[in-house]
């Protein structure tokens, strides 16, 4: 009797637990054919343009945390030159952003030129740097990345919202941000196991060629948006005073934002000082970024829903916590859930932010405005790291995560105070 109510049991409690199995499959694959249909949902031009810049990020943050060591090991640079070369290729570039989507408008809103000219730039970059015999050469590498970067920043991110319609461009720039992410994630996990499979520091960088070259593939899949009824406009689009007035107060926020916003580099140079080996970095900064992708396209698509503003004060509230936490970490464990918090606030901010300026920027003028936004964030974003520095080397390494934090609750409570008199915005 007890033998057959055990084998009974044995019986149910198999039964149940390969119910339960099933039950896990079938939500498993329903969740997978919700994201296929969000997906096919967008644009082609916005899922392309993933693809291209997942390719890219791959390359470039691939290279991103090999490239200190290389100038400073292989090719014997003191540490200065890393800051030289990287603020003379931000510099450079600067300009560039808001002048390329400019001219992208006045050529009748033809992004595509722009976007391939900057992506192969870029490509075409990393070559130079692989093979470079001096730091000189390293040099000319980066300022043609950046070059590249400038070049297509703006058109791209006017054509992502010109292919979308109005309910869909949160979800878009998200879906395109974690995309461009998701390749960040791959490029450092690939350079730690090159790295520690015992290739050369100048081999990895070869590597990151491929990928590179693979953006050009994906290119060809890439379309101008098709004109709209409305893009006659009203307004000269290539007089940027005559931009809509809460077109400028969202780019006074985001710059002010911007002015503690420094490098990541930061971030590195902090969770090291704290205690984490080369390669711990590595893997945190691939955390960092594995939250971002993961986060970017729910919350770009949850700022189709609700107010962006809101998305966005909660993103800013974390950047500020976030770099409080890096001031006052007591050790290297809490380097770990800090990078992975980040990740929240950047998946909150970056694609919602482009969102948050299409949504007043006039039909034939978002090369324009997405120009002048990455210049000014950009040139924001420069300042913000040389201040950074001198912080850092002159007062303490806590005083730039201070300067950030207190920065982004300036930007918070503008935010919050505009919304208060909604007319600000325009509405």
């Amino acid at each position: 009797m007890q033998l057959a109510w055990s084998r009974s049991g044995i019986e149910l409690g198999a039964r149940s637990g390969l119910e339960a199995r099933l039950k896990a499959t079938a939500e498993t694959m329903g969740r997978l054919r919700r994201i296929g249909r969000a997906r096919r949902a967008l644009p082609p031009n916005v899922r392309a343009l993933g693809w291209v810049s997942f390719a890219n990020d791959f390359a470039s943050e691939l290279i991103y945390p090999v490239l200190p060591l290389f100038l400073t090991i292989t090719l014997g640079a003191p540490v200065a030159i890393l800051g030289l070369i990287e603020g003379i290729a931000e510099g450079v570039a600067v300009g560039l952003r808001g002048v390329a989507g400019w001219l992208s408008d006045r050529a009748g809103e033809r992004r595509r030129p722009w976007i391939i000219a900057g992506y192969a730039l870029s490509a075409l970059a990393r070559p130079v740097i692989a093979a470079a015999p001096a730091w000189g050469y390293v040099l000319g590498g980066r300022l043609g990345d950046r070059l590249g970067k400038a070049a297509r920043t703006a058109p791209r991110d006017a054509l992502i919202r010109d292919s979308t319609p109005p309910a869909l461009v949160g979800a878009s720039f998200g879906y395109h941000r974690a995309m461009d992410t998701a390749g960040a994630v791959v490029g450092p996990l690939i350079a730690v196991l090159l790295l520690a499979s015992g290739w050369s520091l100048r081999s990895v960088l070869w590597v990151a060629v491929v990928p590179g070259l693979l953006t050009l593939v994906f290119l060809a899949r890439v379309r101008e948006a098709p004109k709209r009824e409305e893009t006659t406009l009203e307004l000269d689009s290539h007089d940027v005073r005559r931009l809509p007035r809460p077109f400028w107060l969202v780019l006074a926020v985001w710059t002010l934002f911007s002015l503690g916003n420094s490098s990541d580099v930061f971030l590195i140079l902090r969770a090291h000082d704290l205690g984490l080996s080369a390669t711990l970095v590595i893997l945190a900064y691939a955390l960092y970024n594995l939250v971002y992708s993961a986060l970017s396209w729910p919350l770009g698509a949850l700022s189709d829903r609700v107010a962006r503003t809101s998305v966005l004060t909660a993103g800013l509230a974390v950047f500020a916590l976030v770099y409080l936490g890096f001031a006052v970490a007591p050790g290297s464990w809490a380097v770990w859930p800090l990078f992975a918090v980040y990740g929240v606030y950047i998946a909150a901010t970056d694609g919602v932010a482009k969102a948050w300026v299409a949504d007043f920027v006039p039909p034939g003028a978002a090369g324009t405005a997405y120009g002048l936004f990455a210049a000014a964030s950009g040139g924001a974003l420069l300042l913000a790291s040389v201040v950074a520095g001198l912080l850092w080397s002159r007062v303490s390494p806590e005083a730039p995560f201070v300067l950030g934090a207190a920065t982004a609750a300036c930007a918070l409570v503008l935010i919050v105070l505009a919304n208060r008199t909604s007319s600000l915005w325009g509405k």
